[in-house]
C-alpha cells in the first residue's frame, strides 16, 4: 500500500464489513486475539494512562491513547446506554494510527465494529489463561450488540459449543439466538440469570445500564467458574455483587483505570489484583486449580485498540478495502502554507 504522505487510508464501515466477511468472523477474531496477546507480552514498551473521559448523566465520551514508541494510536469512543431507545448504538467509535517519527497519520478507521471484535477477542484470549480446562458451556447474560461477537470468539479460541442466553429483554435474547443459529452452537434461551448459570463453566456479563447493578449474586457463583465481566466499564456502573469479588481471584488490564471504572470500584484501593500482562508474560499465575473462581474485570484498554488498529492496517494492505483521504496539507515549501492556500484560487 504505497501512498503519498498527505494521503491517509480510511476504513469506512462498509470497508470494515467487507474485510471481516472476506477473512471470516471467527478467523478475524482468532487472528486479532494473537495481535492483542503479542502486545500484552510487550506491555512495558507502551505509554499507559487511564482513558480521558467526559462524563454526563446520559453517558460518557472518552479518548484512549497509547504508543509503543514507534506508532501512536488513539480511539474516540462513547458509551450512552439510553441510545437504543432512539434506535442508536450504545457505543460508537473511530480511531487512528500515526507514525511517531513524523507525527503523520497512517490509518483512520471506523471502530464501532472493530471495538466489538477487539472486546470479544480480548475476552477469549484472556480466558485461555483463566477458564477451567475443557470448558465447553458459556452463559451470556446481556444479549445486546456484543453478545454474538463474544460467543464466536469463545468458540474460535476456546472451543465453546454450548450457550445459555439471558437478557432482561426477551427480544434481545431472540435476536442473539437467531443470529447464532447454524454457527455451531447448542443454544438454550433462559428465563432468568439463575437459569442461565446452570451448567455454565464460563459466564460473560455484558449489560449496558449505567448504574450499580447486581446481575450476578453471590449464591449464583459456584467454585471453579470463570467470570468475564465486560459490562462494568465506567464509574458508577457495575454488574457483580461485592461478595463475588471477595471470593474471586481478580485479573485486570490496567489497575489505575479499572479501579475507577471496573467491578473493583466496589473494593478498597488496596485490594489485590493481578495484571493480565504479567500472566501472559509468565510472571504471574492465572488459573491454579479446579475450584478457583477467576474474574476478568474487563474495562477495555488503549493497547487493545492499538492492537486492533495494527491488525487492521495489515489487513487493509492485503484486502485493498479502504479509500484515500486527502487529510494533510502538503505545500511545495513546508514554510509556505499561506502561499499554498492563495494559489488554490488560481487553480
Amino acid at each position: 500500500m504505497d501512498r503519498q504522505l498527505n494521503i491517509v487510508p480510511f476504513v469506512s464501515v462498509d470497508h470494515m464489513m467487507k474485510i471481516v466477511l472476506e477473512i471470516g468472523v471467527e478467523t478475524f477474531l482468532a487472528e486479532l486475539a494473537d495481535y492483542i496477546e503479542a502486545d500484552f507480552r510487550r506491555w512495558q514498551l507502551f505509554d499507559k494512562t487511564p482513558r480521558v473521559p467526559s462524563h454526563s448523566k446520559e453517558g460518557v465520551i472518552e479518548l484512549m491513547p497509547t504508543s509503543d514508541g514507534e506508532v501512536y494510536g488513539f480511539k474516540y469512543v462513547n458509551g450512552h446506554p439510553a441510545n437504543t431507545r432512539q434506535g442508536l448504538q450504545t457505543v460508537t467509535a473511530f480511531g487512528m494510527l500515526a507514525d511517531v517519527a513524523t507525527g503523520y497519520p497512517v490509518l483512520l478507521s471506523e471502530m464501532t465494529i472493530l471495538t466489538a471484535l477487539r472486546t470479544a477477542a480480548t475476552s477469549a484470549m484472556v480466558a485461555k489463561y483463566l477458564a477451567p480446562a475443557g470448558a465447553d458451556c458459556m452463559a451470556v447474560i446481556g444479549n445486546g450488540a456484543q453478545s454474538e461477537f463474544q460467543a464466536l470468539a469463545f468458540k474460535a479460541i476456546l472451543g465453546i459449543t454450548k450457550l445459555r442466553l439471558y437478557d432482561i429483554d426477551p427480544a434481545a435474547t431472540a435476536k442473539c439466538a437467531r443470529n447464532l443459529k447454524d454457527k455451531g452452537f447448542e443454544i438454550a434461551t433462559c428465563a432468568s440469570p439463575e437459569d442461565a448459570m446452570q451448567g455454565a463453566q464460563i459466564v460473560t456479563t455484558a449489560t449496558a445500564d449505567k448504574q450499580y447493578a447486581t446481575i450476578l449474586t453471590d449464591n449464583m457463583v459456584g467454585a471453579g467458574i470463570h467470570i468475564n465481566a465486560i459490562g462494568g466499564d465506567c464509574p458508577g456502573k457495575t454488574e457483580l455483587h461485592r461478595d463475588i469479588l471477595l471470593r474471586s481471584d481478580i485479573f485486570v488490564e490496567y489497575p489505575p483505570q479499572t479501579r475507577i471504572e471496573g467491578e473493583i470500584q466496589q473494593l478498597d484501593a488496596e485490594h489485590p489484583v493481578t495484571e493480565m500482562w504479567q500472566v501472559i508474560a509468565g510472571k504471574a499465575k492465572g488459573r491454579r486449580n479446579d475450584s478457583q473462581i477467576t474474574l476478568f474485570d474487563s474495562v477495555g484498554f488503549a493497547t487493545e485498540d492499538f492492537s486492533a488498529l495494527r491488525y487492521l492496517r495489515d489487513q487493509v494492505k492485503r484486502t485493498g478495502q479502504y479509500q484515500e483521504l486527502d487529510m494533510l496539507a502538503d505545500p511545495d515549501d513546508p514554510r509556505d502554507l499561506f502561499g499554498m492556500v492563495m494559489r488554490a484560487a488560481e487553480a
